[in-house]
């Protein structure tokens, strides 16, 4: 992907609430997970919500922080976020036709602008991880409507790799095995162990041959 643009899109702290598809905690991570895509490859990216000063709340300070430039577009009534012609004039200035993007509820938020942005023309890239609704069985739902309709649903491992593809490059992997430590643990660890290797392993009887 190398005409990509990251969207964040109605990841709001009170619609944070009706994730339940994922424990909180995982969500949490998950959504920062996605926010700090956009600084790793220094991706333009485009913040919005839905009747922020309401019940749906701001946007997590974190995401703020990660984007202190980028364009947020609130929007005041329109549940699809293409429908807002300050949205749509913000995607299109950035003359990017790859669309990554994730949003709250995967069904309604993530899922109208996904089918949209396909309309338009765009390649499409919804974040699974970093999408959430009030159940697993409705999130299939929803990923399976915009597989239908030619958006790739996918995780964030699958997003960044495919943005890096060569651990060689830059960024690559100076920069995105830190973010695999703070994001995704089990790969973080991964490169932990391997490191511990390298700078104090011993093989212990029987490990040579294996």
């Amino acid at each position: 992907m190398t005409q990509a643009l990251l969207l964040i899109v109605d990841i709001q702290v009170g619609l944070f609430h009706q994730v339940r598809d994922q424990t909180p905690e995982a969500y949490r991570n998950a959504l920062l997970a996605h926010s700090a895509i956009g600084p790793l490859f220094n991706l333009p990216t485009i913040l919005t919500t839905s009747a922020s000063t309401g019940p749906n709340g701001p946007l997590p300070k974190e995401i703020l922080q990660m984007h202190p430039t980028a364009p947020l577009i609130s929007r005041q009534g329109e549940v699809n976020a293409w429908d807002n012609a300050e949205f749509r004039a913000a995607v299109k200035a950035t003359g990017k036709k790859q669309i990554i993007l994730a949003g709250i509820t995967t069904d309604v938020c993530a899922t109208f602008l996904a089918l949209s942005l396909r309309e338009a023309g765009y390649e499409v890239w919804a974040n699974s991880d970093a999408s959430g609704t009030f159940s697993t069985r409705i999130a299939e739902e929803a990923n399976f409507r915009m597989r239908d309709a030619g958006v790739t649903v996918t995780g964030t491992f699958a997003i960044v790799c495919d943005l890096m593809r060569d651990w060689r490059n830059t960024p690559g992997s100076a920069t995105v095995l830190p973010y695999f430590d703070k994001y995704l643990p089990s790969y973080g660890f991964l490169a932990r162990a391997h490191a511990a290797a390298q700078r104090n392993g011993t093989l212990v009887p029987g490990e040579a041959g294996l």
